[in-house]
């Protein structure tokens, strides 16, 4: 079992890799909170523990910029004064910056950070990799703090109008392929450059480069199709794949369940389930009063459960959280429930009749990639 512990896992990155790493089971995870930063005992005891660190905690906004540079210098010193003292040498893994090579001063404790890393690896016998992060964006980012596409989303979803200031082109990586890049960086299958032979350097190039406009008007069709229509857009680009899924996680709450109209005359009823662009599986199932299905959640899959009669409860609960979501829906008024990634979800026949349930997902079943983990609510 390869032991990992992540310095500011609570952090946007630092969340969704801790998430990810916990998918594998060959993976123990060392937990970390911040305070063990200013408690000496608690830290050693932290990088004892790992094979592996990834240190991610960092300050990166702050009216002073000597107190960004002071704080991050002071995070890697302790790491690094800590890892010597239990003549502790696991691989640490370091989250740099392109704004090393610019004239500020959180570019510059990131760039002298990465040399007290380097120094530590080559005089303890420790293993280091600096990876180079360009703008990442992806569910569960703050908006106004990790990008602009975490701003834009919020704002469009929540009916406020986002503000351009400079429609300059941007440089972006999602966060599930910045994920695998550190993961393949744990385990050496990811090239980099070599700095010495205790260091390695691997500069992280976007995966896709987007002007600020075409972001916002990408999001803005989102929510015209998918928020006030119900309509799906394509999925078949992997970037606009990745810019809706991420979207999707800023949908208020209080958006769903989403009521259908229901055209009904001599011959019964239709109800439109979804207009899609994009391909998919649809099905449907029929459940007994009393039980459950479901309990899983997916990572990349877009998917819609609908009840066309029966009574149900559909429940949703973010990885890594407690809140529950109830959402009650009835048949005698069709709606629907769409799943966010990173949420696992059920739904229970809470009526005494047959629950017939429609679903959406937008890639047929792969038993040999299903993206399917099952998890209680």
């Amino acid at each position: 079992m390869k032991k990992i512990g992540i310095t500011g896992q609570a952090g946007f990155v630092g969340n969704h890799l801790y998430n990810t790493l916990n998918l594998d089971d060959t993976v123990t995870l060392v937990p970390f909170e911040r305070s063990y930063f200013g408690n000496k005992a608690m830290l050693e005891e932290f990088v004892a523990q790992c094979d592996t660190i990834v240190h991610l905690a960092a300050m990166n906004r702050h009216e002073d910029p000597n107190v960004i540079y002071n704080t991050n210098i002071d995070l890697v010193q302790q790491l690094v004064s800590a890892c010597t003292s239990k003549k502790a040498t696991p691989h640490i893994l370091f989250s740099s910056s392109s704004q090393e090579e610019k004239d500020n001063l959180y570019g510059q404790s990131k760039k002298e950070g990465k040399q007290i890393f380097m120094e530590w690896a080559e005089n303890e016998g420790g293993k280091f990799t600096s990876l180079t992060i360009p703008n990442v964006f992806g569910p569960f980012g703050k908006p106004n703090y990790n990008s602009v596409v975490a701003t834009f989303c919020h704002k469009v979803a929540h009916n406020e109008t986002p503000t351009i200031i400079n429609d300059g082109e941007v440089g972006l990586i999602y966060i599930n392929e910045l994920v695998q890049i550190f993961i393949n960086a744990m385990n050496n299958v990811e090239e980099g450059v070599s700095i010495n032979k205790n260091s390695t350097e691997i500069k992280i190039a976007p995966t896709k480069n987007i002007k600020v406009s075409e972001i916002l008007a990408l999001l803005q069709r989102y929510k015209k199709d998918y928020m006030e229509n119900g309509v799906f857009p394509s999925l078949e680009v992997e970037f606009e794949k990745s810019l809706f899924n991420t979207f999707r996680c800023y949908v208020p709450t209080s958006h769903y369940p989403v009521k259908y109209i229901k055209n009904t005359d001599n011959r019964g009823s239709f109800v439109e389930i979804a207009r899609t662009q994009t391909s998919g599986q649809f099905s449907f199932s029929t459940t007994v009063p009393g039980i459950t299905r479901g309990n899983h959640f997916h990572t990349r899959k877009a998917e819609r459960f609908a009840v066309i009669s029966g009574k149900a409860l559909i429940q949703l609960r973010k990885i890594g959280t407690d809140e529950i979501i109830d959402y009650y829906l009835d048949g005698n008024e069709p709606a629907y429930v769409d799943m966010p990634i990173w949420y696992t979800h059920n739904i229970k026949n809470i009526g005494d009749t047959e629950l017939i349930t429609l679903f959406w997902i937008n890639e047929p079943y792969d038993p040999q990639d299903a993206d399917t983990y099952f998890v209680n609510v």
